[in-house]
């Protein structure tokens, strides 16, 4: 409870990120498409009612203008029949039509997505939650400044050109919601972040204020003065215009953490998860004085055994805990996604329907929903039992490796050896994710990595 005696509650979510170049979603690789209804009563006997959903904008509008709501009634429509309270995801990354050839860099995408929007809130004006873009910094950076999905753009340039193609629109269409959907709430997700480094390092600096610059151009928080190195990067490659976005309103501010939400910036090697992270509370804490916000986690996992995931779920509810127990405003959590996920392993590049081991369910090489600790540990959480009465099973590698510096998180913790249970595929995944950051292109690629890379 926190100071209101309010429970954390817990939120369910489905990866569904389109890949344009292959045609595909994560929610037809995973078969969340033809396991449906058995997937949303696996997820309802958790007792939870409240999903994060994906509105397919890839599939209503495959052609130009022409919109086809007959799937996204179905759906929603079944998600009210189930008693799910869904916060409809409109645009998950790179889930825009194939047919926007660019992406985010195309110049019909600002009208296409108002349209989109317009639409939406008209035929469903039943929603109480949106997300209009998922993880808009870190979806455009991955886009439009480190060239890992479409439109495959690097620099600072390409990435503040994109940011004045799709930034004013975003900010239209938040007045638009609050105009149509009044009583909905706009919940906004992003990367949840921190970055250290070696003394004299300035790229810490940049990092650090990076990392809020959409949150701030969306809600009149941009300034050009000389503390801020990456305003001055913005406004030096031409983006003067953001910091004119009339502010918008946002009700609930999603943070989407991960273990390589923190990164370690050194003079010659830079290291993601950090060694030395500081604690997921202290995180919370500063999300919450900067923008005075109501807060959920909408995405957190980690890539592991189902007994690596459960003790990440104890670490993560335990500092949300500690996080409430300060009096910060953290009404739910959400953990990303409820089944695994996949394709993943190349961060989406390919479509080969790699298993990414990161869910509370399991899903085995037939696409079968396979139960495990994780799911048990996560069934006592979303049950009320406390973060201090959950199992903290001592983690296998590479995990172990992974997680080094946060075991002094953890280290009041009674360790328990990790059940014999059938083991997760793909978990040299992640060496593989970091081996795309280590690009030979030029000494400042391998100074940035990829600290703002999301895992769903």
């Amino acid at each position: 409870m926190n100071r209101t005696g309010e429970a954390l509650e817990f939120v369910g979510a489905f990866e569904s990120t389109f890949q344009p170049h292959h045609d595909v979603d994560v929610l037809e690789s995973t078969g969340h498409v033809e396991r449906f209804h058995s997937d949303l009563a696996l997820l309802s006997a958790f007792g939870i009612r409240r999903l994060r959903y994906p509105v397919r904008w890839h599939r209503v509008e495959a052609e130009p203008g022409r919109l086809d709501w007959s799937e996204t009634d179905r759906t929603l429509g079944e998600l009210q029949a189930w008693g799910f309270d869904p916060i409809v995801d409109l645009v998950h990354h790179t889930s825009y039509p194939a047919w926007l050839d660019e992406g985010f860099a195309d110049p019909r995408f600002p009208d296409a997505f108002l349209r989109y929007c317009e639409a939406f809130a008209k035929r469903y004006p039943w929603i109480r939650a949106y997300t209009l873009i998922n993880e808009p910094f870190s979806t455009l950076f991955l886009c439009g400044h480190e060239a890992v999905w479409p439109p495959y753009r690097r620099g600072i340039e390409p990435f503040t050109a994109m940011l004045c193609n799709v930034l004013p629109a975003f900010g239209r269409a938040v007045t638009m919601y609050h105009d149509l959907l009044p009583a909905a709430q706009h919940v906004y997700t992003d990367t949840c972040e921190h970055h250290t480094g070696d003394p004299g390092v300035h790229y810490v600096s940049l990092a650090n204020d990076r990392r809020f610059f959409v949150i701030d151009a969306m809600t009149g928080r941009l300034t050009d003065s000389t503390d801020r190195p990456f305003c001055r990067d913005v406004l030096e490659a031409g983006g003067e215009d953001l910091f004119e976005i009339p502010p918008t309103t946002i009700d609930v501010l999603g943070l989407d953490y991960y273990a390589h939400s923190q990164w370690n910036f050194g003079r010659t090697v830079s290291s993601t998860p950090s060694p030395n992270p500081i604690s997921f509370a202290a995180l919370i804490a500063q999300y919450g004085e900067r923008f005075g916000l109501p807060m959920m986690v909408t995405e957190t996992n980690v890539r592991g055994h189902p007994s690596d995931r459960a003790t990440w779920l104890k670490y993560t509810l335990e500092q949300c805990e500690l996080a409430r127990a300060a009096g910060w405003p953290l009404q739910g959590y959400c953990w990303f996604p409820f089944l695994d996920s996949c394709d993943w392993d190349s961060l989406l590049f390919r479509a080969d329907g790699n298993v990414d081991p990161v869910g509370v369910y399991w899903v085995d090489e037939h696409g079968h929903r396979r139960p495990s600790t994780m799911s048990r540990a996560f069934a006592l959480a979303c049950a009320g039992a406390s973060a201090a009465t959950l199992p903290a099973y001592r983690l296998r590698p590479p995990v172990a490796h992974w997680l080094g510096g946060f075991q002094r998180h953890m280290a009041h913790w009674d360790w328990q050896e990790p059940p014999v249970e059938m083991l997760a595929n793909g978990l040299d995944a992640e060496q593989t994710v970091f081996e795309l950051f280590a690009r030979d292109e030029g000494p400042d690629d391998g100074q940035e990595g990829l600290e703002s890379v999301a895992a769903g």
